[in-house]
């Protein structure tokens, strides 16, 4: 194991002994089986120490990659190393889709949903609405399988890592279809007031990115199968490629301009042979209730000269309802408030504090493997289904052995 083993920014150093990579179910059963604790660490994009462990940490990423197409081609069996890119490829060579995609790749699809990361689009849930089937292994080294008919789904997609180790995912797939992407610049506040719910419904996919530099929109991603001529409710469309972070190399990105492309190099903003950089950013998200998106946005608009200071980048994002217990937009279309922060933690925090002070009142959910401070208490109270998931977690792992200090603090 190396001196140092960090997550993917490197602000957080793991406390593990070892590094673990199994390259069979046996060897990861047997992984599982020599350790009193263990976390399972999928491609380290997470910012805080949801992923840490004082014993064993271990990587699926050299199981053999499992791509098993149901025969009715509405579902495919994938292993729990698997990376979104990886699959996405595999998918379209066979005429398939997922519903929805994260802005980078290159992140681990049961990483990805058991912490509820998501794409955007008013219509479009989180990845993890996808999850139609979980294989679990547990600390006895049996296998449970669940699947829609079991009550249990809908707490154990979201599960932390807290309930085994997800060793395969099931998931819904659609025909493959394409979009073309549209980058707009400089969307007015009055635009923002008198149309959000139609700006944020124009495409499949839409991102606003602001650096809270001014009341306006920076830019605009628009992701939409129909074509676009003009302005979009004042904002110009850009003269070439942009990136989110203005001054970094769009080659980096996903094509815009308009130009029609399959569902895989559109949906995320980043191209999966782009090697994204650690150590440069941290990250904070919180979801609030869609029909609050006017009165978050006026939330952090009231805190701009103290976000912008220690922000590169704001993304506003939609999200569709769902009934997965732990997931952030549980029971409630949703907007969520992405920062990309500088690297600096003693500069970022305070200011992450004061953001879910003013979020709080309008129902602030965090991203759970996100940069975030909110009180155990309040996340507790922010869950309908949290008991349930808190009992869930004791039947699956009585022994405790998926349990870390930081899953402790919030369902000990």
């Amino acid at each position: 194991m190396p001196k140092r083993l960090t997550n993917w920014a490197g602000n957080i150093g793991f406390g593990a002994r070892r590094l673990v990579r199994p390259r069979s179910l046996d060897e990861l059963r047997a992984a599982v089986a020599g350790t009193s604790r263990v976390r399972v660490l999928g491609s380290g994009h997470s910012f805080n120490r949801l992923a840490d462990t004082d014993g064993d940490l271990i990587s699926l990423a050299d199981l053999p990659r499992t791509v098993e197409i149901a025969a009715d081609r509405a579902t495919v069996r994938v292993d729990g190393g698997i990376r979104y890119g990886e699959l996405a490829a595999r998918l379209a060579a066979e005429g398939l889709a997922l519903h929805n995609m994260a802005s980078l790749p290159h992140i681990s699809v049961a990483g990805a949903v058991a912490t509820g990361t998501h794409g955007s689009g008013v219509r479009n849930g989180n990845l993890a609405t996808a999850v139609s089937g979980l294989e679990i292994l547990r600390s006895d080294g049996s296998v449970t399988t669940l699947d829609r008919s079991d009550p249990d789904l809908a707490g154990a997609v979201v599960g932390l890592g807290a309930l085994g180790v997800v060793t395969a995912l099931t998931l819904d797939v659609v025909p493959a279809f394409e979009l073309r992407q549209y980058v707009y610049e400089d969307l007015p506040e009055a635009a923002l007031h008198e149309h959000l719910d139609e700006i944020l419904s124009a495409g499949y996919s839409v991102s606003l990115f602001t650096r809270w530099s001014s009341a306006d929109i920076d830019q605009v991603w628009l992701k939409r199968a129909e074509p676009m001529t003009g302005d979009f409710f004042g904002a110009r469309p850009a003269d070439g490629p942009r990136h989110p972070v203005p001054g970094m190399p769009t080659v980096n990105c996903t094509e815009q301009g308009g130009t029609p492309g399959p569902w895989h190099a559109r949906l995320p903003h980043f191209r999966m042979e782009f090697t994204p950089s650690s150590g440069e950013e941290l990250q904070s998200e919180w979801h609030l209730p869609r029909s609050a998106a006017l009165s978050a946005l006026g939330a952090v608009s009231g805190l701009r000269e103290r976000v912008a200071t220690v922000l590169q980048v704001c993304e506003v994002r939609t999200i569709a309802a769902d009934d997965l217990w732990l997931s952030p937009h549980h029971e409630r279309d949703s907007l969520a408030l992405h920062f990309t922060w500088i690297a600096d933690t003693e500069a970022v925090l305070p200011v992450v504090a004061d953001l879910e002070k003013a979020l709080a009142p309008l129902g602030a959910r965090p991203h759970w493997g996100k940069v975030f401070t909110t009180a155990p208490s309040e996340l507790r109270a922010a869950y309908p289904r949290f008991d349930d998931f808190t009992d869930l977690v004791s039947r699956f792992d009585p022994r405790g052995t998926f349990r870390n200090p930081w899953i402790d603090a919030l369902f000990g």
